[in-house]
């Protein structure tokens, strides 16, 4: 077999199994996101409105990021010009961390260029730090977390998701001499369901773990301050290590870890997805900073928020649409089947103009598969209300279509 030959099957594989990835060319339209123009396969351009994005309280078009940016690109130019070790660091990069330690209450934190790249790689770090590292993961953490533990080699353990007896089993059964690590996070983004922060610290402080939590879903939305669950639990003291993002509630890019300036140092000092990486641009530096800041005080977003997302949850439930509501911001409606899944998501863009990417395997087990909305305090009342229409219309379509093929 040819390597094209293997390509292809590769490839047809995904699109047997309606897998297959699709992007959406979309330019958002900036002042008044979530609207956006989508160019549609055949050239024409038309707007449309996003209901998947993760841009969530609409921070990438505010005035005062993007002044900030702005401000930095006239200054200092686009690039940073090297690695953190080499060049790389500016004013802006160590403004921006400053902002996030006191965001967390920690004595210091660490940008990188991803939360994905942060959790790889200070999981794959750590276990270098604490010989005989063993680690306690959440069955449903995210690729990034997975990933990062995997690559460090070290022990690891896997528990039943938000299953605490399960975990509390698997720390008793290892040397109560080892280092152990619970690495879990705050709310998980396919369910929308948050993880049993109190539990988890009472079990790391009986059995003497550090805890690394993953709060990207939620910085910037839950705390009174956007410090995320465990501040708004008043539990970030017992988290050793926060992860978070710069790319959702934020709304510009990158990630980061807050921690005790001695772990700090020591991610800085031995992980090479930090040390070999090209820093952020100073002008994204400078947005991200911005944002932290204004977000601190901003609850009225976060109160927006959370009303435009409990509302279109009453309005689905009164549909009789299949989801959970975990209390969060995430709307997961599930249909189960990856080529329904992605046959309404066509619909909704083509037909209704709403765009909402489907959720396949390997990102949800199979059998899952969803629509996941992410609402937002810049989605309008009539925004909501064209897509509970749009999805009635739908949904009634594809019931009677089911009943006429069983029939």
């Amino acid at each position: 077999m040819t390597l094209d030959a293997h390509l292809d099957r590769a490839l047809q594989q995904l699109k047997d199994e309606g897998r297959y990835r699709t992007f959406i060319d979309i330019a958002r339209k900036q002042s008044h996101f979530p609207k956006a123009l989508w160019r549609h396969p055949d050239g024409a351009t038309r707007e449309i409105t996003v209901w998947c994005g993760n841009d969530y309280l609409g921070m990438g078009q505010h005035p005062q990021v993007l002044e900030a940016m702005h401000g930095a690109l006239d200054a200092v130019g686009a690039g940073s010009g090297g690695t953190r070790n080499i060049s790389g660091t500016t004013i802006y990069h160590n403004a921006l961390e400053a902002e996030l330690a006191d965001l967390h209450g920690k004595e210091a934190a660490l940008v990188f260029t991803s939360a994905y790249l942060a959790n790889d790689a200070t999981l794959s770090t750590l276990v270098r730090l604490f010989p005989g590292l063993i680690i306690y993961s959440d069955a449903l953490n995210h690729a990034s977390m997975i990933e990062g533990v995997r690559r460090g080699g070290g022990q690891k353990r896997v528990f039943r998701h938000n299953d605490l007896a399960h975990l509390r089993a698997l720390l008793a059964a290892d040397d109560p001499a080892a280092p152990k690590l619970i690495a879990f996070e705050s709310i998980y983004s396919m369910d929308g369901d948050f993880g049993d922060i109190a539990g988890i610290v009472a079990l790391a402080q009986e059995f003497g773990a550090l805890t690394y939590l993953d709060e990207v879903h939620a910085v910037g939305m839950y705390g009174r301050r956007g410090e995320g669950v465990a501040g708004r639990d008043g539990l970030s003291q017992y988290i050793d290590i926060i992860n978070g993002t710069l790319a959702k509630a934020y709304g510009v890019f990158g990630g980061y870890i807050a921690a005790s300036a001695k772990m700090v140092d020591a991610i800085r000092s031995y992980a090479p997805g930090f040390i070999f990486t090209t820093s952020l641009p100073p002008a994204v530096a400078a947005g991200a900073q911005a944002s932290v800041a204004l977000l601190k005080n901003a609850q009225h977003l976060r109160d927006a928020h959370q009303a435009r997302a409990k509302a279109l949850k009453l309005r689905l439930k009164g549909l009789g649409l299949p989801f959970q509501d975990f209390g969060s911001h995430i709307v997961p409606v599930h249909v189960g089947d990856p080529i329904h899944c992605k046959m309404l998501s066509d619909m909704l863009l083509e037909t209704y103009g709403i765009y909402v990417q489907p959720i396949n395997f390997p990102t949800v087990p199979r059998g899952t598969e969803r629509l996941r909305f992410t609402p937002s305090p810049v989605h309008s009342a009539a925004d909501v209300d064209a897509l509970v229409s749009a999805l009635d219309s739908l949904w009634r379509h594809c019931a009677l279509n089911r009943a006429e093929g069983a029939a």
